[in-house]
C-alpha cells in the first residue's frame, strides 16, 4: 500500500519552526517510501482564520522546499461532509444538543467536588446530556424547538463506547495503544459558531483523503482516543499514527504562536538558508540563532 501523508496547519498566523519540523517529517516519510504527501487547510474557525495566513502557508513550505500532490484542500469547502457524519451520529442516538456556556460549564466545575479531569482538564460534567429513558434519546428524531438557540452537539461517549468496545490504535514509535476515550467525557462534535470541531473534522478528512500515516506532534497523542472511537463508529479506516516530540526553546518552552516563536518568514526575512535550516530540522537540532534571528 502506497504511504500518504498530510500537512494541516490552521489558518491563523505564519508557520513557525514547530510547524516545519512536523510537515518536513510527514514529508520525508511519503517521499522516502515513493507515497503522496498532501497539503490541507484547517479553516473551520471563522473568528480566526485569514486568507493571508492561508496563503502564506503554502508560499512558507515551498521556501522550506516541500512540495505536495494534488490540490490543496480546504475544509471550509468540506461542510457538506461533517455534517453528513453528524446526521449519522445523530441518528443512532449517539451525540445531543449542548445549550452550555463556557461560563455556566465552569461554574458547574466549580461547584463540583471532584470534578473529574481527563487530558485536557476538568471534563464536561454533563448538564445537557439526556437520560437514556428520555422522549428524545437517541436519535433527536423530530425537530427540536430549542435548537433554534445556539447550541453546540457534544457526543454521548459513554453510550458510544459501549456501542464500540474495546479499541486500539498503532503508534510508529509506542506500539500498540488501548484507547480510553471516555477520559475526555462528552467532547464536542460541532461548536456554536462552527458546523464541526476539530475531532471530527480530522477524522472525516484523512479517510476521505485516504492517509495511510499520520504525522503529529507528542500533544496530540491522547485525542488519537477520540479519533479511534469516532473511526469506529463512523465505520472509516484507522491510519497509522506517528507521533513526534515537540520542537522547544533552550527555556524548555514549547515553540507556538502564543510564546512568541519566530515564524518562517521571520527567518527567511533575516537571510535563512533554507536547505541547512531543513537539514537542521531533519537531524533534530535548532540552533539558538534561529530563535533570535528575526528579534
Amino acid at each position: 500500500m502506497k504511504i500518504v501523508t498530510r500537512f494541516a496547519p490552521s489558518p491563523t498566523g505564519r508557520l513557525h519552526l514547530g510547524h516545519a519540523y512536523s510537515a518536513l517529517r510527514a514529508h520525508r516519510l511519503a517521499r522516502g517510501s515513493g507515497g503522496a504527501f498532501l497539503l490541507r487547510i484547517e479553516d473551520i474557525d471563522p473568528g480566526r482564520t485569514r486568507e493571508e495566513h492561508a496563503a502564506g502557508i503554502e508560499e512558507d513550505l515551498a521556501w522550506l522546499g516541500i512540495d505536495w500532490d494534488g490540490p490543496v484542500v480546504r475544509q471550509s469547502e468540506r461542510l457538506h461532509l461533517y455534517r453528513a457524519a453528524l446526521e449519522r451520529l445523530r441518528e443512532r442516538g449517539l451525540v445531543y444538543p449542548c445549550f452550555c456556556t463556557r461560563s455556566g460549564i465552569a461554574a458547574e466545575i466549580a461547584r463540583s467536588a471532584a470534578a473529574p479531569h481527563g487530558p485536557e482538564g476538568a471534563v464536561y460534567p454533563g448538564t445537557c446530556r439526556p437520560a437514556p429513558s428520555a422522549p428524545s434519546h437517541p436519535g433527536f428524531p423530530r425537530p427540536d424547538p430549542d435548537l433554534v438557540r445556539p447550541h453546540a452537539w457534544r457526543l454521548d461517549v459513554r453510550r458510544a463506547v459501549e456501542l464500540a468496545g474495546t479499541l486500539a490504535w498503532t503508534d510508529a514509535t509506542a506500539g500498540e495503544i488501548i484507547a480510553h476515550p471516555e477520559r475526555f467525557g462528552d467532547v464536542v462534535l460541532a461548536r456554536k459558531d462552527a458546523p464541526t470541531s476539530y475531532h471530527l473534522a480530522v477524522t472525516i478528512d484523512d479517510a476521505a483523503q485516504g492517509v495511510t500515516d499520520v504525522v503529529r506532534g507528542r500533544d496530540l497523542f491522547a485525542a488519537t482516543d477520540v479519533h479511534r472511537l469516532l473511526q469506529a463508529l463512523l465505520g472509516l479506516p484507522v491510519p497509522r499514527y506517528h507521533h513526534h516530540e515537540l520542537l522547544t526553546a533552550p527555556d524548555g518552552r514549547r515553540l507556538a504562536k502564543r510564546s512568541g516563536a519566530p515564524s518562517l518568514l521571520d527567518l527567511r526575512l533575516a537571510g535563512a538558508d533554507p536547505e541547512k535550516l531543513r537539514d537542521e530540522l531533519l537531524g533534530e537540532r535548532l540552533p539558538a540563532g534561529y530563535l533570535t534571528a528575526a528579534s
